[in-house]
This record gives C-alpha cells, structure tokens and sequence, in this order.
C-alpha cells in the first residue's frame, strides 16, 4: 500500500506511537488494584454516558437501540470482568521453581517465570460492533487488563461514536491515574497502517473482512521485526439438524433459524450462513412465514448494502438455487440500504457442484439451507466444504448419540472455535470459559479467543528470571508477593519423584 501522508501528520502519528511507547513501561508496572480500578472507572463512565453513545451509534450505523444498549452493557460488562481478572492475579503465570542441589539432571539454579505485557497494542475497531469490538471492546479491555497501552485506530463507518467513545475511555483512564498515553485514538486508512508498521507497536488486533486483514497481517508479518496479529476475519458457521430434531421441535428449529439470521441484519461474525436438514424435513412453510414478519433493517453503510446486493444476486443466478423466503433490499435517499431475510435451498449436490458461487460468506441477512440424503456422511461433508469457522451448531433429539454423530462433532471440534448443541450460535456469551476464535479464515490465529478472560494471553509474553536477586524482581515473582497473586512453587528435591504417580 502507498501512503500519501504528509509530513505533518506523520509526524502527529510519531508522536502518539512515542507516548505509547513511554507509557509501556509504567502502565504495566501499575499494581492489580490499581490497573483494575482503572477499568471499572471506564465501564462506569461508559454507562454514565449510555444514552449520549447509543444516539450516536444509531445515526452512524442504523443499528437498533435495543441492540445498541444491550451491546454497551456487554462493554461494561466484560470490562468489569477483566477487572477481577487483573486483581487476581492468576493470568500471571508466576511460576518459582527454588534452586536444587539434588536436582536429577545435576544442580538447577533457582529460576521464576512470569507473564509480562508485551507493549503497546494497534487495534482496529469493527464496523458492525461499535461498541463490543470497536474502541472499548474486548480486543481494548484484554490489551488494557495485560498492561499493553492501546492506540485504537477508529473505523469510517461511525467516526463520531468512536471518538467520542475514545474521549471517554481516555479520560476515565486519566482520572485513575493512568501513563499518559495509555490510550489514544487515531482515524484513517493510511494511518492505521502506519501505525502497525511502526517499531514501537508490539501486536495488533483487527475484526472485520478477510481481505483487509489478510492485508494487514502480512503488514505486520513482513515487518523487519515481526509482530503477533490477531485477526478475527469471516465464518459461514454450518449448522446441522437430525431428522430426530426436526420431529422433536421443527417449529421451533424454523422459528429460531430466521431469528438468528435477521438479527442485526445478518451482520453479525456468527450468523448461521448454511443449516444442513434432511431431505423432505418440511419446514419450508414455517420458514418462510417466519421471514416475512421480518420488517426491513438498514445495513450498517451503503458499501455493505452494495457488497450484499451483489452476493445476494449471485447466489439467485446460481443453478439449482430454490427460493424460500425471497426478503427485499431497497436503497433509500441517502444510498442506504433496508433489508429483509433471504433463505435460499440447494440439495447438499448442487452445493458441492456451485462450491465456488455458494461457499462465499454473504455478509447480510441472508443463510442457505441444504437438504441432505438419509444416507449423507456428514463428517465428510464438512472436511470436503468447509474451512474455518468461529462456529458450529448441531440440533439433536433428546438422548440421541451414534457413532456418525460423534464423529461430525470430532470433525467439527477441528473445524470450528466453539460447537454448540441445540440452539444458535448469534451472542456470544462474556464469559470466562468462552472462545472466540477458529483456523483459517475465521481467525489469523487459531491459537488465541477474542472473547473470554482467556482473551489478555493474547497480549503477553513469558519472561525467566534465573538466580535473579529479590529486589530486582518483578512483584509477581518476589518471596514477598506484594502483588498478591497466584505463584506455583516447584520445590527442591521434588523431581526425584516426578512419574511416580504413574
């Protein structure tokens, strides 16, 4: 990518990298109740101005408030959980293993090993999260609740949200008694790149398109020092019905299906993209009827409106396509436009034969149901089709277990970062336990969650101090443990018994 900036604004983002930079060092030294109050203070604020923010993302991005507020909760939310995350101390690793003089493989010098911060964080924010992944989300808490100051590079489809929600994160910070520069704000193309390519950023995160952050992955990678980048990219999110389901609760099935695909307009990392039923399942009325309650929703800017009516029109033109619920897009004065759902059928052949013009995630609300034979191996149908996804979802009948069940849930566990049964995967529960993630190219980094306290990994690195003196140790790693937290101790003469409880 050619930049164009001019030398003044280089010089603007020169600056905001050095005062990450200079903040790196005393932010990560700030002790768990203290960096831990700090992200209360921003949830409190955050909540404080709840009905400011909402108005703001509603105009930007057509969202709903109902869905806005509940998204501003889950901010809250999940800052306040990397609070407790911070105060207690366990994310640290601290491990101390005392020195040993019988140790069996010859003397072992005392040595301590802990997580530290890996410096300052670039995040890119996403367009249909304005809140949960965008300027306070959860790539920002984890990134702040590791001691990694956070340059939040806004995103063009709500400027204003985002920096106004960034004053706000940036003064509750200040008013803690934070480093300055502890969180910054930039907008623009050109200058979040600038800012990835820049020697002092330690890691970057990014939600949004394939392209895009396969484009800045490979920034980050080529890089003279390579940095960690943690994408979360795109997911069609298969889900698979058994016959027993359906005759247990196919009402319920169609009904729930629609919802998760009209939700937000589809726009959503975890909307089911392709529902697997059984041929001759008969929901094809119930769908149908439960997409035409749907009422129109605007996209969240007239490039995901276009981006979606040309998919949309492809998957029509596409041969052996049947046409459940037709839904609408309509574009209004301003070029915005206003969808309903769109369900389309294909048999699991004609999905297999139009692979190239069907597999394609379609970023709106429109899924494709696929009927498949009594006799399909539906294992084999996902290694054949499928790359990664964020999820899986499986609808079973009250008991129901089989070898080939067990088996389409084995493939899917490699395929997918969460698999869930009997219900949808849309909302994304905060939650210690919770992964968010998934291979390629549902994530640059099959190795990490972006959702889950899991998540502030991410933003660490492991550092082995060895006969190191107590008062040039890190707190986490003293005798003393003036931080209070977790350490693991591997006292001497313990390795002559390692393997016996074998």
């Amino acid at each position: 990518m050619t930049s164009t900036l001019s030398e003044a604004r280089r010089a603007e983002l020169d600056s905001v990298a050095a005062r990450a930079d200079a903040a790196a060092a005393p932010y990560a030294a700030t002790a768990p109740g203290e960096r831990a109050a700090a992200l209360v203070a921003v949830a409190d604020t955050l909540a404080a101005h709840a009905a400011e923010l909402v108005a703001l993302g509603m105009a930007e991005t057509g969202l709903t408030e109902a869905r806005l507020n509940g998204e501003l909760t889950r901010t809250a939310v999940q800052l306040r959980l990397f609070a407790d995350v911070v105060r207690d101390g366990g994310y640290l690793d601290a491990r101390i293993d005392a020195a040993d003089g019988d140790f069996v493989l010859g003397a072992r010098p005392d040595v301590r090993r802990v997580l530290t911060a890996l410096g300052p964080v670039v995040n890119f924010a996403a367009s249909n999260f304005p809140f949960a992944f965008s300027v306070a989300g959860g790539d920002t808490a984890a990134a702040l609740a590791a001691g990694c100051p956070v340059i939040l590079k806004g995103h063009s489809g709500h400027p204003r949200l985002g920096a106004r929600t960034a004053e706000l994160v940036a003064a509750a910070l200040d008013g803690a008694g934070m480093p300055d520069g502890t969180f910054q704000f930039i907008l623009g193309q050109q200058e979040g790149v600038a800012i990835l390519q820049d020697p002092r950023v330690r890691a970057g995160s990014f939600t949004g398109s394939i392209p895009a952050g396969r484009l800045l992955a490979d920034i980050a990678a080529a890089r003279p020092a390579p940095i960690p980048f943690f994408g979360e990219l795109g997911s069609v999110n298969p889900v698979f019905v058994t016959p027993a389901a359906i005759a247990e609760r196919g009402a319920a099935i169609a009904a729930g299906y629609v919802a998760s695909v009209a939700g937000s307009a589809g726009q959503l990392c975890t909307k089911p993209g392709f529902v697997f039923v059984p041929a001759g399942h008969g929901l094809a009325a119930a769908i149908s009827d439960a997409a035409e309650s749907v009422a129109p929703h605007r996209l969240l800017n007239p490039r995901i409106a276009a981006g979606f009516g040309a998919r949309r029109a492809e998957i029509f033109q596409t041969p052996g396509v049947s046409v459940l619920a037709e839904g609408e897009l309509n574009e209004d004065q301003d070029g915005q436009g206003w969808a309903t759902v769109t369900i389309v059928s294909v048999s699991a052949e004609t999905l297999r034969a139009q692979r190239e013009r069907l597999l394609e995630e379609a970023f709106g609300p429109l899924s494709i149901l696929v009927e498949y034979p009594a006799d399909a191996d539906l294992a084999g149908l996902v290694a054949e089709l499928f790359e990664g996804n964020l999820t899986a979802t499986v609808h079973i009948g009250a008991g129901e277990d089989s070898a080939e069940l067990r088996e389409l849930v084995r493939v899917l566990s490699g395929h997918a970062g969460r698999v869930l049964f009997d219900g949808w995967p849309t909302g994304v529960a905060v939650t210690p336990a919770m992964q968010h993630g998934g291979p390629w190219p549902a994530t640059t980094n099959d190795s990490s969650t972006s959702v889950g306290t899991a998540a502030i990994s991410r933003f660490l690195r492991g550092v082995a101090y060895q006969s190191t003196p107590q008062a040039l140790l890190p707190a986490p790693l003293q005798d003393a443990n003036p931080w209070n937290v977790p350490q693991s101790f591997a006292p001497a003469g313990q390795s002559r018994s390692w393997g016996s409880a074998s």
